[in-house]
């Protein structure tokens, strides 16, 4: 039985029943495929698992789409219950932000600047903030996150272990629509014109990895992005799996971002680099 608590001596009533590991999920609600992915992946280690739901103010821009996001609650618990989540927390403002927005953040060092960083300031001090005070409350040994926001699954890893968090971070496949568009909340935004379009992402992505040789892989894709209107890049960045410069050979991640009409969507592979190799244009 899936139990629904909202405030913070509810959940803490509910923890105590935890016979040994306790599971967060995060989420912001809206939930789709992929949530229910990491449910499971959480439900085949652990016994009690816990789904936070909270819309975070603290990461969202002044010009982003907080008063929109989808807020689908009855939805999502029936997803939870179907996935044998022990307890949904779903706090409000003030249960997570008692006395209003916190002077004190979690501040992302120079790997926050970058990529998303760079696109949204403030984005990842409001992520992290969130997601420390979540695993707090929760008392949660283990979470799991989605690879599709790849750089906030690293930001999350390296403040779990330069903080000595004592919690495992997990990460979890991207879990993508059959002709390769990832699941996101926000794919419910796009028109059917819109979503079209917005294959050129992954199709980019894909390709782009089919190539071995660095300078192969961007032109794949820039070539594939660049051929679609209705995509606006933001940034196409091959890294390495740290986020940093990509190696010359090796395992590396390919990433993008781009808006499609007003909705603004993410994505990235991992990929292997062979220079040399790639094939030609």
């Amino acid at each position: 039985m899936t139990v629904l608590v909202h405030t913070r001596a509810a959940l803490a009533a509910e923890l105590a029943k935890a016979p040994g590991e306790i599971a967060v999920v995060m989420t912001m609600g809206a939930l789709h495929e992929g949530h229910r992915q990491l449910m499971r992946v959480a439900r085949e280690r652990s016994a009690f698992v816990v789904v936070t739901i909270f819309v975070n103010p603290l990461q969202f821009g002044p010009n982003e789409d907080f008063e929109k996001y989808p807020r689908t609650l009855d939805d999502d618990l029936v997803a939870c219950r179907d996935e044998g989540v022990t307890v949904v927390f779903a706090p409000s403002r003030d249960d997570v932000y008692p006395g209003g927005a916190p002077s004190i953040t979690m501040h992302p060092g120079p790997l926050g600047e970058i990529l998303e960083g760079e696109s949204r300031p403030g984005h990842f001090a409001g992520m992290l903030t969130v997601v420390q005070k979540l695993l707090m409350l929760t008392h949660a040994d283990v979470a799991y996150f989605g690879e599709k926001d790849f750089q906030q699954l690293a930001l999350i890893r390296r403040m779990a272990l330069d903080l000595e968090m004592g919690v495992e971070i997990v990460g979890v496949p991207t879990v993508r629509e059959i002709d390769g568009l990832a699941l996101s909340s926000r794919n419910r935004f796009l028109s059917p014109d819109q979503r079209l379009a917005a294959l050129a992402l992954s199709r980019a992505l894909r390709e782009g990895a089919a190539q071995s040789d660095p300078d192969s892989v961007l032109a794949v894709a820039h070539k594939i992005l660049a051929e679609e209107p209705g995509v606006r890049v933001d940034y196409l960045a091959l890294t390495g799996t740290d986020l940093g410069a990509a190696p010359g050979s090796g395992a590396a991640r390919l990433l993008v971002a781009a808006k499609v009409g007003s909705t603004r969507l993410i994505d990235n592979v991992a990929l292997q680099l062979t220079p040399g190799t790639g094939e030609p244009l």
